[in-house]
């Protein structure tokens, strides 16, 4: 059936049912409705539902013309919303008391936790203050008001068992801004944070969530939170940082900031200086090889030493870099980079560059986009040639090669987008 559904924050009881809320869209609501995504038996269905941004509680207002069993049923709203929402759904009254009520439950945190120094820039917000907190007490019971806009607005995420030892909360926040308000802070954003053990004696930093609340997205407050883990990666001497299943704008945020702090890294200027060249003055069209832009072994381990990256992402950030020293006018060169960002991605797919391996490239029947799927398989090398079960034929072949054009081209995209933003935020770092 057809219905809407409005998702809005308030920061005070007079918001409630004003148009100066700040309204969420969330990414996708369905999976929440049942198997199939759907609710029945309601004509003219309308779901409002109201988030406190001082307490995190929710209320939802709920209005039909009528309701009919059509067959399927009439959907009970309640355990789906609170399949959602969990115990922070409440009634209206209880709702608008806790504006009040639990008003300090943001400033309860902030006063217990440790505020984190950082050198303010020319773009940064100098109101915004991070403080660190380990994840239990009063911090925990944030996080479980917080729970429920995670799963909201941060595809694939899952709540976090905090009963686990070594989570902790990085907050990011700001003083009211009105003398009246009943909360001594606003929250802008958090990430929660988790110290895994490291053989022999060390740690590692894993991000597994990270959320800017709506009214403040694209201010820079996430960019702020991934600057202050590193730094405390980097003053712990923890062994690396990870983000699990980082969203693509995470990713670019992240590689972002990491590259800026490799461009004043001297270790990496000399290896960085004699790739570019090499592709200035090579040809890679007529190659009988692969060819491949792979940094000296020992400059990953001194950048994961140093600035706490992994060498995933240090290879990541390294390619970028790459390109954006390069002349963007000089056809070839760009040419050659094209060509190696082909070979790896080759390789990863197929196995190497010399043969396959015994791996296949093949499509499948899928539910997906069917362009950019596609199944990997692998043979036992020198087996029974009788018993392979899949031949190639020259339209799969020309659609391998489609399909690995158009992963380029992506990567190329996704590659050029962020040293955009290197090049406009470093400027005189690339100067030096």
């Amino acid at each position: 059936m057809y219905f809407i559904i409005g998702i809005t924050t308030a920061r005070n009881p007079d918001e409630v049912g004003s148009a100066d809320s700040t309204p969420i869209e969330p990414f996708d609501l369905n999976h929440f409705f049942g198997e199939d995504g759907k609710i029945y038996g309601y004509t003219n269905l309308k779901i409002n539902v109201w988030i406190s941004a001082i307490s995190f509680h929710a209320y939802a207002e709920i209005s039909f013309q009528e309701t009919s069993d059509g067959g399927k049923g009439i959907t009970d709203l309640k355990p789906v919303l609170q399949n959602i929402f969990g115990e922070n759904l409440v009634e209206k009254d209880e709702f608008l008391e806790a504006f009040s009520k639990e008003c300090q439950c943001i400033s309860d945190v902030v006063t217990n936790g440790n505020s984190i120094k950082r050198d303010a820039s020319g773009e940064d917000d100098l109101s915004a203050e991070i403080v660190r907190v380990e994840l239990q007490g009063a911090a925990a019971y944030l996080y479980s008001r917080l729970v429920s806009l995670v799963l909201l607005l941060v595809e694939g995420s899952t709540p976090i068992d905090i009963t686990e030892h070594g989570w902790e909360m990085l907050l990011i926040v700001k003083k009211a801004e009105l003398e009246s308000s009943a909360s001594k802070f606003q929250l802008l954003g958090f990430a929660a944070v988790h110290h895994f053990y490291y053989y022999p004696e060390s740690t590692r930093l894993r991000i597994s969530q990270i959320l800017v609340l709506p009214p403040y997205q694209g201010e820079g407050h996430g960019r702020l939170l991934l600057e202050a883990i590193n730094s405390i990666a980097e003053s712990e001497n923890m062994y690396d940082v990870t983000i699990e299943d980082p969203s693509d704008y995470l990713q670019y945020v992240r590689s972002s900031i990491d590259c800026l702090r490799l461009l004043t890294f001297e270790p990496i200027k000399p290896a960085l200086g004699a790739m570019v060249l090499s592709l200035e003055q090579t040809n890679l069209s007529k190659r009988t090889r692969s060819s491949i832009m792979v940094p000296p072994s020992d400059l990953a381990e001194t950048v994961r030493q140093k600035l706490k990256i992994n060498k995933k992402q240090f290879l990541r950030c390294w390619e970028i870099l790459i390109y954006l020293h390069l002349d963007a006018e000089n056809l070839k060169c760009i040419d050659n980079f094209r060509a190696c960002i082909y070979d790896r991605t080759k390789g990863e797919l197929l196995g190497g560059a010399s043969g396959t391996n015994g791996k296949r490239l093949v499509q499948v029947p899928t539910s997906f986009d069917e362009d950019t799927s596609f199944a990997v398989f692998w043979t036992k090398e020198g087996g029974d040639e009788d018993n392979q079960t899949v031949q190639q034929q020259p339209e799969d072949l020309a659609t391998q090669e489609e399909q690995l054009n158009e992963l380029v081209d992506n990567q190329m995209e996704e590659i050029a987008e962020v040293a955009k933003n290197v090049a406009s935020r470093g400027k005189d770092k690339l100067a030096a």
